[in-house]
């Protein structure tokens, strides 16, 4: 106390001739005493600091150090684990990217899978209600076409009466066109408030969606003439005055199965024909196999969900939005961009499926609107 009063009594700046020797024992606690020296020493007073004491404040020095460099050690450590941790994050996604890529691989290692597709449209019943969910079909597929670079050719396209049309055939070019496009092979549902009731009330609307490889020259399909009927129509469309002058139009029907074909593309009828017979030869080609597949699942006792027919998605514009494939559980809620062609992911999933041997057998649920 003695040394702070005198301290105090120096006015600041002023010059001491003398110097007062003040000492500073080891019972007071080193930060205490560090800070008293300062004060004392802007007065000219020469302070001694005890021994023990000028220890201790060396110790906490070096305590207080050795924290330090430990907390950057610390720091260093985080950064280092957290970029640890980052890479094994990109590590583990490219590894999930690599493997779905062999999954999509082996999903598209059958038979017919890289060959061109030919891929059939049709309404379902309730007339104008399914002839319009046919041709937003119809929209959805060419947009996701152009979407994976594939090109296509309308092979037939019958309008409906009102509004849609009543069947569209397209013949789809480009990488494993058929792969891809066999995962849509089946009946699509359509749940919204239809735009063709004035009191607004809710419809369901069907449409079946066939795909078939396209057969070349190279693959035999024995088609006897006296299986066919063929019937000549005119043509309707754009084309000029030629195309509805004329009966060019072909429609062959193969009786004992019951398929029917139909082309209307080209001006002549001869070209059509041979179209058309292309067209039934991947369709009989399909229903062949097809055929072989059931025969198959039948010798090893498995059955078939024939229950809603062959359903297998289910598009919901109301009482709220979401499209679900009931095949293997994808669903989203955003069925605008499914219907803008975004269906790499829904077309993904079915084929991901497949190669892992997952049970792709449609299952209904009936409490789904």
């Amino acid at each position: 106390p003695a040394a702070r009063a005198e301290a105090r009594a120096v006015p600041a700046g002023a010059r001491v001739e003398h110097h007062q020797a003040v000492a500073i024992g080891p019972l007071v606690p080193p930060s205490r005493a560090r800070v008293l020296a300062e004060r004392l020493a802007r007065t000219g007073v020469v302070v001694h600091v005890d021994g023990a004491a000028a220890a201790a404040s060396a110790h906490l020095r070096h305590v207080e150090q050795g924290l330090l460099r430990e907390a950057c050690a610390v720091q260093v450590t985080a950064a280092r684990e957290e970029a640890a941790l980052a890479q094994l994050s990109r590590d583990f996604a490219g590894m999930e990217s690599r493997f779905e890529d062999v999954q999509l691989a082996e999903a598209l290692l059958g038979k017919d899978d890289q060959l061109n597709a030919i891929v059939t449209i049709s309404s379902g019943a309730g007339g104008t209600e399914s002839q319009d969910w046919a041709q937003m079909l119809l929209r959805m597929y060419t947009r996701w076409f152009d979407r994976q670079g594939f090109s296509y050719e309308t092979l037939d396209l019958q309008d409906g009466e009102e509004a849609g049309i009543k069947s569209a055939s397209l013949l789809v070019k480009g990488d494993s066109a058929f792969g891809y496009l066999k995962s849509e092979n089946g009946v699509h549902r359509l749940v919204r408030i239809s735009p063709f009731d004035s009191n607004k009330r809710r419809h369901t609307s069907f449409a079946s969606v066939h795909v078939a490889p396209e057969i070349d020259d190279e693959i035999e399909v024995n088609i006897e003439e006296k299986d066919l009927r063929v019937d000549t129509y005119r043509a309707s469309g754009a084309g000029g005055q030629h195309i509805n002058k004329t009966d060019s139009a072909i429609r062959i029907t193969h009786i004992p199965t019951g398929v029917v074909v139909q082309c209307q593309q080209e001006r002549s009828q001869h070209k059509n024909r041979d179209k058309a017979m292309k067209m039934l030869r991947s369709r009989l080609y399909e229903l062949e196999r097809e055929k072989r597949e059931e025969d198959a699942e039948s010798r090893s006792g498995e059955k078939r969900d024939v229950s809603w027919g062959n359903q297998i998605r289910s598009y919901v514009f109301h009482p709220y939005k979401m499209v679900k494939d009931l095949r293997t559980g994808f669903e989203t809620s955003d069925p605008d961009s499914i219907m803008n062609g975004e269906l790499e992911d829904i077309v993904k999933s079915y084929l991901k499926s497949l190669a892992s041997g997952g049970d792709l057998k449609v299952t209904v649920n009936p409490d789904i609107e």
